[in-house]
């Protein structure tokens, strides 16, 4: 064992001795390093490390392990690589050996790069052994090889622009394809980020636009009226998206130039109403700078389609307007206004925003039947039907207008005037008593009108089998016909319907009538309901409706006028629309052309036109010599302010409480409610005090205050009145012994129409106040059943333009007088509350004297009757006289603590009141009142002054809306009791 060891051993030494004898052989350093030729490198701004292409490594056969033919290691360094040397000036890299061993190495930047100073770098390297020897001695060296190197950018710069800002000046009217330039720069060494690759402008709506090579143009022609000179913003981008570090401001003058248009024209124009026409454009003319020109086109529109049914049309009834237009009788109102005598539109939802312009909504749901009797059934003869629709888009269901059908069970359509799909459509059945034969039974219309959502007026003008049909006074024929059998025979009534078809049994027709679903909300018996607006349906039998009174009917009460000078009549010529809302002037003589515009003025001719805007827009075409148009003239738009009217207050005045004998009431003539009516119209407006020629005390006192500028005036007019309605207050008259009567002749005569129920009177159409007057003076009110009737009140208003201004309510009071026995009579006389109600005037005071009038029945009593009505009276007087001296006694008590003067003129009053001649009439009273008023100043008498301060201060009180005085109102009841007593 021990031996084995030794050899072992000795194996071991001898290996260790054989290398090491290898090792000193191969200490010779034969061969020089290796690298290739040529690298190219990439290098980044912002890194120090190259990509060389290919890598760096030298290579050296004296290596012992890469070269040898054997496997034998060695520990000599000569075949390691020690460095690499570069050769050049000023070269900012350096090479660094990664491994000796292998050779590997790494070129770096030695210190930061920039692209912007230098792009490339070329330079030569060289690598070396680490020689022979532990010092390194006879170190060998490669050869120099070449290396390229590129510096790469990165977007460390932002645009900046060339200037410091930009000028430019334009014409106004003209597009330019370029204005100016902008211009910004980038320092960035490399082409991607170093180029401008878009400008934009950062200031908001304006008319220009830049693109990416920085040309500024306009997008729009300018105007020099509306800006001067725009400021915009401009930045720039790189390819990099960096925006300029700096915004460019650019400014562009605009230089205003002859300009095509309308000069001289006022955009706002003031109407007052009642003036008259107005001129739109006294001083406008046309520029068309010196452009030779060979025709001009202005077209002046007029838009009133927001006012009441497109324009300002008087807003009357539209039975009365048929009137006024010249339609005969036998016209019937199917959509009146509520009032007592015509209430089947009560609740029918109504559009009150166009001045009392009667319009009734229907939002297909509502739907009203028209009482029996209101319109003959039979349409044997011609007939007219007249309504004003405005109607939204075209439904697929049928919109019904007006429909006659079957009360019960068949649900025949006997006639209807419906809507379907912007179709008007006239349903008109034969009558059983024709011929079986086939005859027009459906005339369709197809009109873009019917859909509009706009006010047009509709006339069928019926003569069976033809039916002509206008639409805003035009004519139209029906596109479709369709024919039909006559109705069955039957004596079922028929039911006449507005907004609506009725129908017994909905959903199931007997006569192959289309008949659409059930309604909701709760009238279950109608069908094919109406979605829009209608207004004055009317139905006018025996005769039809000319062109005349259909143009009447539709022509607006305003409208564009102009009265042509002769100078230029014939150079010019215009035209007008249906409406005068619309004129078209044609010329080729610009100065004629402008007279005629000049002398072109809008017309109201309504007393109290509808306040507001209406818009005004003139578009103008020119041509030149080759027919093309040379030149754009901008549309003039304006409106013309229609201002309020002043308007009227209608005031009602007259006896307001009297009483009559119970005779008279049961007498063929009866008692006149209204004899001492009047109707008076006032305007109020304010002017300058100092306008005033003559001024009164308080006038002169306002003016000395400089703080007054403005005074009130008060002047009555004249105009027309429409309705007048007297109403029974509390209960309805009672048909069975009274009743309210005037003579029909006389108002037939007047042009007036009256209608009675149980509620009262009304008077209706277009006539004057003094005509109205005439006709309530006439009414009178019977009673023959007097006995248990005390007193009677009535109600009186009047009104115009269909409740646009209505009157004040005058109310009158009337009592009976009943003949009683003389004794109870004076026993009781101090209790009787029928002659001692408060009254209140309305402009005659002490009415309640009117006790014995002309009309008044004359009984001629016995001489007994003559005595003891004589002694009862003198009775009655006595007894009174001591009361009023027991109260005049308290009164001047309190007149002595207070010192006032009222009750003086009260006790005089009072006392004048007792001495009144019972037979004195009520004109002898009046005309004595008036005496005393004008003797009030020269303060001859207590009593006239009394009397005449009494009659100023009731004044007052009217002008002040008759508020209650409580001493008036007690001298009243004195007054009253007085005159009671007077009759016996």
């Amino acid at each position: 064992m021990q031996i084995r060891r030794y050899k072992h051993f000795a194996s071991v030494v001898g290996l260790v001795l054989g290398l090491l004898c290898a090792v000193e052989a191969a200490k010779v350093n034969k061969h020089k390093p290796w690298i290739e030729t040529t690298y190219h490198g990439i290098v980044t701004e912002n890194d120090d490390k190259v990509l060389l292409d290919p890598p760096l490594i030298a290579l050296d056969k004296d290596a012992p392990l890469r070269y040898a033919e054997s496997f034998e290691v060695t520990f000599t360094k000569e075949g390691e690589i020690c460095g690499f040397r570069i050769h050049g000036q000023n070269v900012p890299f350096e090479a660094v050996v990664l491994d000796k061993s292998t050779g590997e190495g790494v070129i770096r930047a030695k210190d930061k790069l920039d692209c912007e100073l230098q792009k490339e770098h070329t330079f030569t390297i060289q690598a070396y052994d680490c020689g022979e020897g532990p010092d390194g001695a006879n170190m060998k060296k490669s050869h120099k090889a070449t290396v390229h190197i590129q510096v790469n950018d990165i977007n460390e710069y932002s645009p900046v622009f060339k200037e410091k800002s930009y000028k430019a000046t334009v014409i106004e009217g003209k597009k330019y394809d370029s204005i100016l330039k902008v211009e910004a720069v980038d320092a960035d060494c490399s082409f991607q980020f170093s180029q401008i690759c878009s400008y934009e402008i950062v200031t908001p709506d304006v008319p220009f636009t830049v693109d990416k090579d920085g040309f500024i143009k306009n997008t729009e022609k300018l105007n020099y009226s509306k800006e001067r000179m725009y400021k915009l913003t401009v930045t720039a981008y790189d390819c990099g998206k960096n925006r300029a570090s700096e915004d460019v401001l650019v400014k562009i003058n605009i230089k205003p130039t002859c300009k095509p248009g309308w000069q001289g024209f006022n955009k706002r124009i003031e109407y007052e109403p009642g003036t008259g026409s107005l001129a739109l454009f006294p001083s406008m003319h046309l520029e068309t700078c010196e452009e030779p020109i060979t025709s001009i086109q202005a077209n002046i529109e007029l838009e009133t389609n927001h006012i009441g049914k497109g324009c300002d049309r008087d807003t009357y009834s539209e039975k009365s307007l048929h009137k006024l237009c010249g339609a005969s009788a036998g016209t019937v109102e199917l959509l009146p206004a509520p009032s007592s005598s015509a209430n089947w539109t009560v609740g029918l939802p109504t559009d009150n925003g166009h001045d009392s312009d009667q319009v009734f909504e229907f939002n297909g749901t509502q739907a009203i039947k028209v009482p029996e009797g209101v319109v003959s059934t039979s349409l044997k003869e011609p007939f007219t039907v007249s309504v004003w629709m405005r109607h939204g888009p075209g439904a697929r269901e049928k919109e019904t207008i007006l429909c006659n059908s079957d009360k019960t069970e068949m649900n025949r359509h006997h006639y209807s005037l419906y809507v379907h799909n912007c179709h008007l459509i006239l349903l008109l059945r034969q009558d059983p008593a024709e011929t079986e034969n086939y005859k027009p039974a459906e005339f369709h219309w197809k009109l873009d009108q019917v859909c509009d959502k706009e006010w047009h007026h509709y006339v069928l003008n019926v003569e069976f089998p033809s039916v002509a049909l206008f639409v805003d006074g035009a004519t139209f024929e029906p596109f479709l016909v369709t024919e039909d059998y006559p109705l069955h025979s039957s004596k079922i009534d028929m039911q006449l319907t507005i907004g609506a078809c009725w129908q017994d049994n909905p959903g199931h027709d007997k006569d192959n009538e289309t008949v659409s679903e059930p309604s909701t909300g709760g009238n279950a018996r109608m069908s094919q309901f109406f979605r829009g607006n209608l207004a004055g349906l009317m139905i006018r039998s025996g005769k039809l409706e000319n062109k005349k009174v259909i143009d009447c009917l539709y022509t607006c009460k305003e409208g564009l006028d102009v009265q042509l000078p002769e100078e230029v009549a014939s150079a010019v010529k215009v035209a007008f629309n249906p409406n005068q809302s619309s004129l078209t002037v044609e010329g080729d003589d610009i100065e004629a052309f402008d007279k005629v515009m000049q002398h072109i003025s809008y017309l109201n001719s309504r007393q109290f036109p509808t306040p507001g805007i209406r818009h005004l827009r003139v578009s103008t075409t020119v041509k030149c010599f080759n027919e093309e148009t040379c030149i754009l003239v901008p549309e003039a738009a304006g409106y013309v302010m229609v201002l309020q009217p002043e308007e009227p207050k209608i005031s009602l005045s007259g006896i307001d409480h009297f009483a009559r004998g119970a005779a008279e009431f049961e007498s063929p003539e009866g008692v006149t409610l209204f004899p001492e009516l009047r109707i008076v119209s006032t305007i109020t407006r304010e002017v300058e005090a100092e306008t005033e020629p003559e001024a009164t005390e308080a006038t002169e006192g306002a003016e000395d205050d400089p703080t007054v500028q403005e005074t009130v005036v008060s002047e009555e007019i004249m105009h027309n009145l429409d309705t007048c309605e007297v109403t029974a207050l509390g209960d309805e008259l009672d048909g069975e012994h009274e009743t309210l009567e005037v003579d029909q002749a006389q108002v037939q005569q007047r042009g007036l129409e009256m209608t009675s129920s149980n509620l009262g009177l009304v008077m209706t159409g277009v006539n004057t106040m003094a005509n109205y007057e005439q006709v309530l003076h006439l009414i009178r009110y019977k009673n023959w059943h007097t006995e248990a009737l005390f007193d009677r009140k009535f109600k009186l208003f009047c009104s115009e333009l269909n409740g646009r201004y209505i009157s004040n309510d005058f109310k009158v009071e009337v009592n009976v007088i009943h003949t009683a026995n003389p004794m109870d009579h004076a026993n009781n006389a101090m209790v009787q509350p029928n002659f001692i109600s408060p009254v209140h005037h309305a402009s005659v005071d002490l009415s309640g004297h009117n006790l014995v009038n002309a009309h008044q029945a004359s009984v001629v009593p016995s001489a007994a009757t003559i005595v003891i009505v004589v002694c009862v009276s003198f009775l009655v007087f006595m007894i009174i006289l001591g009361v009023f001296r027991i109260r005049s006694a308290h009164q001047r008590t309190m007149r002595d603590t207070e010192g006032g003067k009222e009750n003086e003129m009260d006790w005089d009053d009072s006392a004048l009141t007792i001495t009144v001649n019972p037979m004195e009439t009520y004109e002898d009273q009046h005309s004595s009142e008036e005496e005393e008023e004008e003797e009030e100043e020269s303060e001859e008498g207590e009593e006239e002054d009394d009397i005449t301060s009494a009659e100023s201060e009731s004044s007052e009180d009217e002008e002040a809306g008759e508020p209650e005085d409580q001493q008036g109102a007690s001298r009243q009841q004195q007054l009253e009791w007085d005159d009671s007593t007077l009759t016996y």
